[in-house]
Order: C-alpha cells, then structure tokens, then sequence
C-alpha cells in the first residue's frame, strides 16, 4: 500500500466549470499512485433549491451539471480505481445514483458500482422546535414560514463505509466539505476515527480543496497586483498526503493558475471563525500552529496541523420559504447619463409610493454605487467623479406579497416610454427568497445509511434495464 495519496478536486460549488475535473483526472492517471477525486457542490441554501427542484419533479433535484461533470472522467476513474466522492445528490441521492448508472451503462461500465448515503434529510425525523439554535440571527421568524429543507451535516463514516463496501461513486447530499477528502484517506491509511492528528491533516485537505480553483488563484486574481497565467486555463488542485500526515497542495502541471504561499495561506483562513476551533463533525480542526513552505513550483506543504475531539452535536441548517425579490434593471447611456440615471431613481422611488406598495426596496446606480452602498443610496446621491458613459438602474424589492413584489420590479419596463432619454435594455424578474437557520443536534440522532449497488443492478431495481442500452451489451 502506497505511502502517498492524491486527492483531487473537480468543483467547488454548483455551477463550476464543467471541464475543470479533465486535467486533474488525466494528473491522477499519468502519477500512478492511489487517488480519489471529490466534488463539492453544495451551499448552504443549494439543498433548499434543490428541493423545490424535487417537488416540481420527483426525479430532480440534485446537481443539475452532474452528467456533465462525471461524462468526461468516470470511464478514466473507474478503469484505473479513483473512486469519485460527491454530495452531488443534493436533495436526491437516489436520482443522481440512477443518473450515474445510466450513464455508467452508456459508457460500457454496467459493473460500476454505485453508492447512496443518505441520512443528511432530518426534516421529517427531528423537531427544530426543540433544538438549540446555533449561528442564527434571532430575529429572523421562522416559526409562520413554511419549511423547505432540513439537512444535518454527515461526516466521513458512511462514506468510508461505501469506499469499504467497493463503491466506485459515492453519491451523498448534505456532508461536510472536509468529509469528502476524509473518507478516502481514513480508508486507505486506515486511520482511525479518532485519531484526531491524522483526521486534522484530512480536515485541513478538504478545506484547502473544497472551493476548487480558490487555493490555485481563483478570488485571490487582482490583475496588476496578484497575477496569475493562464486564468482561462486555471487549474483545480490536487493534495499529496503521507501516511505520517504530511500535506502538499498541488495542480495539474498544465493548467493556469498558481499554488503558492499566498494562495494557500487565503484558503486556509477561509471561513474560519476561529483558527484554533475549526469544527467539523469528525475533527476540531487547530491551525494556530501551523507553518507553510513552498517546497517546488506551485506546491506548498503546510505543517502543524493539529486536531481534538470531535463535537458531540452536528449542525443542521434548515431552510423556510421567506419572501419574495423582485429586481428590475434598465441601462441610460451617453452624455448627462449620470444625470438621467439619479433622476430615474427618484421616480422609480416615487412610483412605488405612490401605487401603495407595500415592499421594502432600494434602488442603485451599478458602477457608481451598488455593491458597497446603503439602501439609501449614498454613494450613487453624493457622487462628484467624472461623468460616466452609461450606467445601469437596478431597482429591487422585497416583501410577504407576490404580486405587490412583482408590480414593484415592473415598474422599470415602463420606462422604456416614460422614462429619461436614452433608457433602454430592461428587464425583470421575481424570486423566492429562502431564509436559513442553523441548529445543533446529538449526533445519534441523525442515523446514516449505505447502499452500494452496481449500476446494472441499480437499474434493474429501478425497473429501467428493459430500456437501458450498453456498448459492452
């Protein structure tokens, strides 16, 4: 058994590009050594998305890019023994394990096999109401709103258990992020789940992973200031990790981007809190101590990782229908746009008044004041730099009332003939708006479960090999 495994990413949140995983995978395959590809697609509010996403059709719900992600590598990863971790499933493992196995056909791989873990939907099992509740602003009601998702966040153990039962594919929903590059390690070092050292080494893998190109340059790009090559081209990172808990970060040799101490040292402050107290459910990670070193073009090692027990609780957010946003956008351009541009804020605020509707909404000035402005408008009103040469209104509004929000964000096409001269390009559109609050649960109460199946098997069960069609036969 090797004494370095690789670690590779193939996205970081859900809508990452669809070719990033190629050049890893093809750097997983040409180094030889024992490997594991993971993808992080899930935020806080996706699973709430992708539930409503569920109940229009029983069969979505997961990552909509997911054949897309997986077409391209999965014949590689299975041929060559690099089993793929993803909480890709979202809120429908059980669909996006079908989508894998029909695709696992299609591509010649009917003995794929096919993971399910699931447990992460606490929803309909565990009382919120009774719950503590944990990084919430309380001031925010949910106790009329209706609930969309609740998902507790499941750490390594189901998915080693997979990665033991011989899945080539892991399909989860709600995981910690670190979790996906845990599993595989404690699984082929056979670490201990309590090893709380070796675990922090995983921990600190998978959150120097999780964002994708984030640790190779992504974000961290300022032109002028913090170049990278190739931005097109960037590539997603892989980590080497030791048996004894060494950890470089790395890429694929030919793609874009950078890994170096500035990069490494951006992600791994990422989201934390509290450097000493990184929790996660297998591990509480402790970075306080730890150094960086460049120890080769675009490889960092960091050392001095250390970990503690993990929580007896694991975190679950929960997700309610909240109101509704409506944003409304017209452009005005050319001389004296700035101008047209403050006047047509003024009347777009009037309108609302004076129709009575009752949203709560702010309008801004997009390259004057938009990003960093108040709902007063600040920036844009006492602006005094030169004259742009077109700028773009955007009126927003949010409120309980659908069709008051929707009236409000309409208000912009009608400037199309009532509004300044030279006002064009408008458009509209209205949103459900999903409010989160996260609570703390004792972690036996959120039993998980394993089924692994090959993909023919999968689909046999599921009553579709009749039309399921395969090159191998």
């Amino acid at each position: 058994m090797s004494d370095i495994f690789l670690v590779g990413n193939g996205a970081g949140f859900s809508g990452d590009r669809v070719d990033a995983p190629i050049p890893v995978v093809r750097s997983l395959v040409a180094r030889g050594l024992p490997a594991a590809l993971f993808f992080e697609t899930l935020g806080e509010r996706t699973v709430a998305l992708a539930q409503l996403e569920r109940r229009r059709d029983p069969e979505l719900g997961y990552e909509p890019m997911l054949e897309r992600l997986l077409e391209p590598v999965l014949r590689d990863c299975v041929t060559h023994r690099i089993p793929i971790l993803g909480n890709f499933g979202a809120a429908n493992p059980a669909a996006a394990a079908r989508l894998v196995a029909r695709l696992a056909l299609r591509l010649g791989l009917p003995e794929c096999r096919i993971a399910v873990v699931g447990g992460d939907d606490v929803s309909s099992s565990i009382a919120l109401d009774q719950l503590p509740v944990h990084e919430a602003d309380d001031s925010i009601d949910t106790k009329s709103a209706r609930l969309v998702a609740a998902n507790a966040y499941i750490g390594a153990e189901p998915l080693v258990e997979a990665l033991r039962q011989g899945a080539d594919v892991v399909v989860a929903g709600r995981t910690s992020d670190p979790a996906l590059a845990i599993a595989p390690l404690v699984h082929h070092f056979g670490w201990s789940l309590d090893d709380w050292e070796k675990l922090a080494v995983g921990a600190a893998c998978g959150h120097l992973l999780e964002c994708g190109s984030q640790v190779t340059g992504g974000v961290f790009w300022d032109p002028g200031f913090k170049d990278i090559p190739d931005p097109a081209n960037i590539g997603f990172p892989i980590a080497e990790v030791t048996r004894d808990g060494g950890l470089v970060i790395t890429k694929p040799a030919d793609t874009g981007g950078i890994v170096d101490l500035r990069t490494v040292k951006e992600q791994l402050l990422y989201e934390l809190h509290d450097p000493a107290r990184y929790i996660t459910p297998d591990v509480v990670l402790d970075i306080s101590g730890c150094s960086v070193e460049q120890v080769g073009h675009d490889r960092v090692a960091v050392r001095g990782l250390r970990g503690h027990a993990r929580p007896d609780t694991l975190k679950v957010t929960a997700c309610f229908e909240g109101t509704w946003l409506g944003e409304g956008e017209v452009s005005v351009a050319g001389p004296n746009a700035l101008a047209r541009a403050r006047a047509t804020a003024d009347v777009l605020q009037q309108r609302l008044r004076l129709r009575g509707l009752p949203v709560r909404a702010r309008v801004d000035l997009i390259g004057i004041g938009s990003v960093l402005d108040s709902d007063a408008g600040t920036l844009w009103r006492s602006y005094d730099g030169p004259e742009p040469p077109e700028l773009r209104i955007r009126l927003a509004a949010e409120g309980p009332d659908r069709d008051a929000v929707d009236q409000a964000a309409r208000e912009v096409l009608a400037l199309l003939c009532c509004g300044t001269a030279g006002t064009g390009g408008a458009r509209w559109r209205l949103t459900p708006r999903i409010l989160t609050r996260s609570y703390l649960v004792l972690r036996e109460r959120v039993p998980t479960s394993v089924v692994v199946r090959s993909a023919r098997e999968m689909l046999k069960a599921a009553g579709e090999m009749a039309g399921a069609i395969s090159p191998a036969g």
